[in-house]
């Protein structure tokens, strides 16, 4: 059993939300619920879910606060966070750099199943705090601008500067990041996601399996084919398309 509570101002969205789960996640026990930041915090410090259903908008407050609150708690039975929300287009862009789920409204019943599918996946790992410190200070500064992105992989939750980032391939559904000082580290979710986020970071996709930080980049051979080296000594190869606009972007440079 997992078991989970849902903090939202509005009763038809909780009342949606609990019979969404009855159907995609008979697993799932709703322990209880909440309609405003400080019940919620009452909530989750009686009974202390595995998931919290948090909507980010509400009468006295947000869910950020409710996130604060967590924050200064820092213990190891931490719950889950997910976010619901209905519009926050930053607040969305700083959830996906903070590898923090959200569900947006009305929800998806698909989305919904992919998020308990990632939670249960991680149920029993070490988790912590590092990634909503992150959320935190992104909102707080109210910055579009992020200095680092967080990422989540089966072993729990890695914290990385953007400008470490050497380069990302992708293998089927899955992107393996490669970061100066550290193994490559495997996420589940596609390069396009991530072209995406860090494309005004200065990264470039470079082939269907690539996408590079330019800054990393150190010299552009055009022989064989074309392939540029990158600053850990790898050779990756440029596709034909992406040749002329690579060449540009050098150029600039």
């Amino acid at each position: 059993m997992i078991s989970a509570v849902i903090i939202d101002d509005d009763t038809n969205l909780r009342e949606g939300m609990k019979a969404m789960l009855n159907l995609y996640a008979t697993e799932i026990v709703v322990l209880g619920e909440a309609e405003s930041v400080q019940s919620g915090i009452k909530l989750i410090k009686n009974l202390q879910p595995d998931i919290v259903f948090l909507d980010i908008l509400m009468n006295d407050g947000t869910g950020f606060d409710i996130l604060e609150q967590l924050n200064q708690k820092q213990g190891q039975n931490s719950p889950h966070i997910v976010f619901i929300t209905a519009h926050e287009k930053f607040a969305i862009k700083a959830f996906r750099f903070s590898a923090l789920d959200f569900l947006l409204k009305p929800v998806d019943p698909d989305e919904l199943k992919n998020v308990i599918v990632k939670i249960k996946n991680l149920q029993n790992k070490n988790s912590n705090y590092k990634h909503i410190e992150l959320l935190l200070d992104n909102i707080s500064k109210k910055t579009e601008s992020f200095k680092k992105i967080a990422l989540s992989t089966s072993e729990g939750i890695h914290l990385f500067e953007i400008k470490d980032i050497i380069r990302c391939e992708s293998e089927n559904n899955y992107t393996t990041f490669y970061v100066k000082g550290h193994r490559p580290v495997i996420i589940s979710k596609t390069l396009k996601e991530y072209e995406e986020l860090l494309g005004e970071h200065g990264f470039e996709r470079i082939h269907q399996s690539h996408l590079i930080n330019l800054n990393e980049l150190k010299s552009y051979i055009r022989k064989d084919g074309g392939f540029v080296v990158m600053s850990d000594g790898s050779q990756l190869s440029v596709s034909q398309r992406k040749k002329e606009r690579l060449q540009e972007l050098i150029n600039r440079l």
